[in-house]
């Protein structure tokens, strides 16, 4: 099919208005395009009003007449929830870019809904925190036909700065399983610097010090750096959430098992977020995964 439907100004839908949906439909429109949005709480979505945002109550209503449905929402079942109730609404050849991490299982249902409703399917997972994507700094990892790249990059290129095309067909799931190797590490990093930092202090070491050991050498990172000083100031907000991460490390875990692969540092992972979270910072930035190292 080719991709025939544009114009000067293009219309996006932007289904799901959390930490990156907010901040994605703001440069949007930031850049001149025409954008609507939806959130399931439409509160959180108001303020994006103020933004040049059309704000609406329902996803039928977001992606009526867009040529651009763009969804960032928790996982698949969330995503392909908002789809059913915009159904009656959507524009056949509308493109349809599934950005939310969603992994293996959960985009196998959405493929299929884009080609139920002949919607052009694009698989694009982001990279980054919530100030890359205030900055449109994300990086977006992306499958999809060469006819849509043009369309599609009118949107990543605004709200990241780099794209990586990893196959011809959304549907192949190339970039989600990406975005869940590159979530493995993430996840290892985060638990990693909470067990540092809370090791140090258990042993009366000041964690500075570590850290200070550490500087510009080979074991260093940034995000070693980010994530140790939101443990120290004892402030979280949120950019990856430890429910988030838990959801992520859970989807890493169905998909290396369909692989028959043993993922034993995610499951370790997994029991710490699902501590923290039982802890009560489900909804603080997976940093304070840091807490599940402590009683109480």
């Amino acid at each position: 099919m080719a991709d025939n439907t544009s114009s000067d100004t293009l219309s996006v839908a932007v289904l799901g208005t959390g930490i990156m949906g907010a901040a994605m439909a703001r440069n949007l429109a930031a850049a001149g395009l025409d954008v609507r949005a939806w959130n399931r709480t439409r509160a959180r979505a108001e303020p994006l009003a103020a933004d040049g945002v059309r704000v609406t109550g329902s996803p039928a209503e977001a992606v009526d007449g867009a040529e651009v449905v763009l969804t960032m929402l928790l996982d698949g079942a969330a995503v392909l929830d908002a789809l059913r109730q915009a159904a009656g609404a959507l524009s056949p050849g509308a493109l349809f870019l599934q950005m939310s991490t969603v992994g293996t299982d959960g985009l196998a249902p959405l493929a299929r809904f884009a080609d139920e409703h002949r919607l052009r399917f694009v698989d694009a997972p982001v990279l980054g925190t919530k100030v890359n994507a205030e900055k449109g700094g994300l990086t977006v990892l992306a499958a999809g036909p060469q006819d849509v790249r043009e369309r599609a990059a009118r949107v990543f290129d605004i709200v990241g700065s780099t794209t990586r095309w990893v196959g011809e067909d959304g549907a192949s799931g190339a970039a989600s399983r990406l975005k869940l190797v590159i979530n493995s590490w993430v996840l290892t990093v985060v638990n990693g610097t909470g067990e540092a930092l809370a090791l140090a202090e258990g042993l009366g070491v000041d964690p500075r010090d570590f850290l200070a050991a550490v500087a510009g050498g080979a074991l260093d990172l940034p995000y070693l750096r980010l994530k140790s000083e939101l443990i120290l100031a004892d402030n979280y907000p949120a950019s990856f959430t430890v429910s988030a991460a838990r959801k992520d490390a859970r989807l890493i875990t169905e998909a290396a098992g369909e692989a028959g692969v043993r993922m034993d540092l995610v499951a370790a992972d997994a029991e710490r977020l699902r501590r923290a979270e039982e802890q009560g910072h489900g909804h603080k930035d997976a940093a304070a995964a840091y807490f599940a190292s402590f009683d109480g």
